[in-house]
């Protein structure tokens, strides 16, 4: 089924006692490492509380809601791109999001994967396009991660889904290149509707914004391109 959700992270997600273990360095936003607990079990997720959001004059107080309706819109396509993500109102900070931990290598990143790992291409180039209709403003190197199993993740997504063009990336290595037909395929229902869990958290003209993206690549068929070489985040890693 489409949205279907995982057990034993969403229980812990949603149910489990949450424990500040500590911030993690070289975030925008305060960002925390948190021990989930729920009976004999226990995971870490990223913790993402609204109050430590430093105030922006293009997004709206809130970003933990665009990191949820991302997983939310992964989860719908089935692309598996954004690890669980829930909206916790009884964290220790106040509401926020809670993301499962990725454990992996911190020394790959999209840089290292794109150069050094040519079987991870499919799924760099997945990202792309999801960032594409997220409208990321925010794809550093480091939001990208491989996991112990050898999945791909994307992570970070708080600035997204702007009504305005807002895309910087770092992965633009597949600029101009066919879009997949299954892909297309499953990018198409966007198009006429966005799912309701998802548009519960954006506001309408962003909703109808994901809309227009989609209708623009499913006219294109291809990746974009950025002609103006400056539609980069900063850092790029």
């Amino acid at each position: 089924m489409r949205g279907e959700e995982p057990g034993r992270e969403l229980t812990l997600l949603v149910d489990g006692r949450v424990e500040l273990l500590g911030r993690i360095p070289h975030s925008s936003n305060a960002t925390f490492l948190v021990q989930l607990t729920c009976g004999d079990d226990s995971a870490w997720a990223v913790y993402k509380p609204e109050a430590g959001e430093r105030p922006l004059f293009d997004f709206e107080p809130g970003l933990y809601r665009r990191e949820r309706a991302a997983y939310l819109l992964s989860e719908y396509l089935e692309w598996a791109i954004v690890p669980p993500t829930v909206i916790r109102e009884d964290s220790p900070l106040g509401v926020g999001s809670l993301q499962w931990f990725i454990e992996g290598d911190v020394r790959e990143h999209y840089f290292t994967l794109y150069a050094d790992s040519p079987e991870t291409h499919a799924a760099l180039a997945k990202i792309a396009l999801f960032d594409c209709i997220a409208n990321n403003t925010d794809r550093k190197s480091g939001h990208v991660l491989r996991g112990d199993d050898g999945h791909v993740w994307g992570i970070d997504h708080g600035l997204c889904f702007s009504t305005d063009f807002k895309l910087r990336t770092v992965i633009w290595d597949f600029a101009a290149e066919p879009i997949p037909a299954a892909l297309l395929e499953d990018i198409m229902p966007l198009a006429d509707a966005v799912p309701p869990d998802v548009a519960d958290l954006l506001d309408g003209a962003e909703v109808t914004a994901v809309q227009r993206r989609v209708q623009r690549l499913l006219r294109s068929g291809v990746l974009p391109v950025d002609h103006t070489g400056r539609r980069y985040p900063w850092p790029l890693v």
